[in-house]
């Protein structure tokens, strides 16, 4: 019986994995996508804040 129960967990495994892969690939350019959208935002705001000075804070300010 407990052979039959290993077994089983096994089986139920190997199922959830291949469930997971089948997901990957049928949502794969959704995915690609999705990240390829997070990295140009990223970039957008690093362009963004890139031609800030370090000194635009204390413009304002008389020495």
């Amino acid at each position: 019986m407990k052979v039959v129960r290993l077994v089983m967990k096994i089986v139920a495994l190997v199922m959830v994995v291949a469930a997971a892969v089948c997901a990957i690939v049928a949502f794969w350019d959704k995915i690609v996508d999705l990240f390829y959208t997070i990295a140009d935002k990223l970039e957008e705001k690093k362009a963004d804040r890139s031609f800030l000075s370090e000194y635009d804070d204390y413009a304002d300010c008389e020495l």
